[in-house]
């Protein structure tokens, strides 16, 4: 158990926030949450020992081991991807000197029935124990696998992590931290880097995690399928909710209304006291009650809405001008970088107000389609953009292209032309930049407020074909969702480009899946095209296990029974949605039964035929029951194919 008791941080004699205690348990997972600004990361950062407190303390055992990835890393190192992440084993390494050290020392001694040497005997049986627990004989398997799970092909291993982006290298500092089996692991934006198969992975790895998790992630499906406790940072304070995000997001809805109802209730007491002490303050006949309310008020508690922060961005895209029925045509395109082949022989055409989903593990090309359609990289074959198509464009690293030097006025006010100027203060407002902080330099943003900048350029020109790339990086929950809900309105052509499952969730009617230097089309949204690679996934594992069979070696059969192993967890989980399937259709039937009798009861009748409560809820649950029973049919569909 680690404890966090009156913590208090302060820059610049400002309180981020003050007095705060909570405890991490050892199978927790805490997501942090708050606006951007908060103090999330700071908070993070306190608890891994990179930051000291102003006043508090946080109370770790000393035999625990804590690891911390942060946002941003900086890595200095020659060695190759696989070379580099096996850097995680030092403990490991430790623990085989000490136990050759205690063999060699048993070894040469014959005082058996000695303290000494029990104790020694002692110390190698813990040693063992430990590296057992630390899977020792397998460091080279599980960083393999751990190093796949993250998205990295076996020719990836001998490369050299220098030669990395950014992203990839961080995911080498997760797969060590990982591996590196600690006691708590503190991630701050483990996601933003990964692919969509990749979070997937890193999902099923920490929810079966020995350990205890703190993580923050502006991730909603992330979070929800991860953690089991939500911890909001707002205005100094934190609250404490036992549950995943989504959870929390009703739970905090409700705690919000009754904190109103307390605060509305306690002002129209107060000025019922205040009415009377105004009323009576100068009659002498009421002198005593007038002093009793006047205490009364000096004793009264008064209520708080710490809760309520109404800070949010608000904005909409301008319409999108006419455009011809073709907003992008590819034909025989082709893209590499060096002896790489990144896209070939593409064909492809985008429609005028389709919503696409570019989706695929990173570095298969998504980015590169993006800029190519923006015209800033060259590439082979023919690419070309429809009648009166104009496009604005979000890069990935948006917020980083903005001149540091610049203040918020400036960097709107320099590409805003004609009437939109007068607008500049306008939509600067809308995205939370108002009286002094338009002057604010570029440099002293957050990571945050970039994003919101750069959001903001694109408000300046009509566009009918929007390319995002990773928008809803930095982006807090509360802007991402009113960013969804502006393009849900946009009337024009969008390519999105993101690995944020619950923001592209309703966002697209197509989804490109960049995969193997080319691209293969799903009709319908994010949700069906994950459903769909699952049971695909599933399909291509079941013939690989077939052709190794037919093909056996030892080798192979290694490879074959871990494909077995994995391919029986996913029969045990369809078997067990089923069972869960049954269980439910049987409780909707038992509820529907319930209220079936009461129909039926002329006592009750008459009083249930006028209550709409009554037959609304009857029919949902019908409905449910209905929607189950579909859901049970596909399910054992998925089992028979499996099987």
């Amino acid at each position: 158990m680690y404890s966090i008791n009156n913590l208090t941080i302060r820059f610049s004699g400002i309180d981020l926030f003050s007095n705060i205690s909570f405890l991490i348990n050892q199978k927790d997972r805490i997501g942090l949450t708050g606006k951007n600004g908060a103090g999330k990361s700071t908070l993070l950062k306190l608890l891994s020992g990179h930051l000291n407190p102003s006043e508090g303390q946080i109370n770790f055992p000393n035999e625990k081991s804590v690891r911390y990835l942060p946002q941003h890393i900086e890595v200095n190192t020659k060695l190759n991807v696989f070379d580099e992440t096996l850097t995680a084993f030092e403990e490991h390494h430790a623990i085989e000197d000490k136990i050759t050290n205690i063999t060699k020392e048993l070894e040469n001694r014959t005082d058996y029935e000695s303290n000494e040497y029990l104790k020694l005997i002692n110390d190698l049986q813990d040693a063992n124990d430990k590296y057992a627990m630390l899977d020792g004989q397998s460091i080279e398997g599980n960083t393999e696998k751990v190093l796949m799970g993250l998205g990295f092909d076996r020719s990836d291993f001998t490369k050299a992590v220098s030669a990395l982006s950014g992203g990839w290298q961080m995911r080498i500092e997760l797969a060590k931290i990982l591996l590196q089996i600690p006691d708590l692991i503190l991630l701050d934006e483990p996601t933003n880097h990964l692919d969509i198969e990749s979070i997937q992975w890193l999902e099923d790895f920490l929810k079966s995690y020995n350990g205890a998790v703190v993580l923050v992630s502006h991730d909603r499906a992330f979070l929800d399928a991860v953690t089991n406790r939500t911890v909001e940072i707002t205005k100094g304070r934190i609250y404490d909710y036992k549950c995943n995000y989504s959870t929390y997001v009703v739970q905090r809805e409700e705690l919000l209304n009754q904190q109103k109802n307390r605060y509305e209730n306690q002002q129209k007491e107060i000025k019922e006291i205040e009415d009377f002490i105004e009323k009576f303050r100068y009659k002498a006949t009421k002198a005593k009650q007038v002093q009793s309310r006047i205490k009364q008020l000096e004793k009264t508690d008064r209520q708080g809405l710490d809760l309520i922060d109404k800070k949010s961005i608000h904005f909409k895209f301008p319409p999108a001008p006419s455009s011809g029925k073709i907003s992008v045509e590819l034909k025989n395109y082709s893209k590499s970088y060096g002896d790489k082949n990144v896209l070939k022989n593409l064909e492809l055409t985008i429609l005028r107000n389709e919503f696409i989903a570019f989706v695929g593990r990173n570095g298969e090309g998504k980015s590169t389609l993006a800029k190519s359609i923006l015209g800033l990289i060259d590439f082979e074959g023919e690419l070309k953009l429809g009648h009166n198509v104009k496009v604005g464009y979000y890069a990935q690293n948006q917020a980083e292209l903005l001149d540091d030097n610049d203040t918020v006025f400036e960097v709107i006010d320099n590409v805003a032309v004609g009437e939109i100027r007068k607008q500049v203060k306008g939509i600067l407002g809308s995205f939370l930049f108002s009286g002094e902080d338009i002057d604010k330099k570029v440099k002293v943003l957050s990571g945050g407020e970039r994003s919101r900048l750069a959001l903001a350029k694109l408000l300046l020109e009509p566009v009918n074909l929007l390319v995002l790339d990773e928008p809803t990086n930095h982006l807090d929950m509360q802007s991402k969702d009113i960013l969804k809900q502006a393009l849900l309105k946009y009337d024009g052509t969008l390519i999105l480009v993101s690995h944020d499952r619950d923001f592209l969730k309703g966002l697209s009617n197509k989804v490109f899946e960049f995969r193997n230097h080319g691209i293969k089309e799903h009709l319908g949204d994010i949700t069906e095209f994950i459903e769909k690679r699952r049971l695909a996934d599933l399909r291509q594992l079941e013939v690989k296990r077939k052709e190794l069979k037919e093909k056996p070696s030892v080798s192979n059969n290694k490879l074959e029974y871990a494909q077995r192993k994995e391919f029986d967890k996913k029969l045990r989980k369809a078997k067990k949605l089923i069972t869960q399937s049954e269980e439910k259709m049987e409780a909707l039937e038992k509820t529907i039964a319930e209220m079936d009798a009461k129909l039926a009861n002329p006592d009750l009748a008459q009083e249930l035929i006028s209550d709409d409560n009554f037959y609304k809820d009857y029919n949902k649950v019908k409905q449910d029951l209905s929607n189950e029973e579909e859901l049970w049919e596909q399910l054992h569909m998925d089992l028979e194919e499996m099987e």
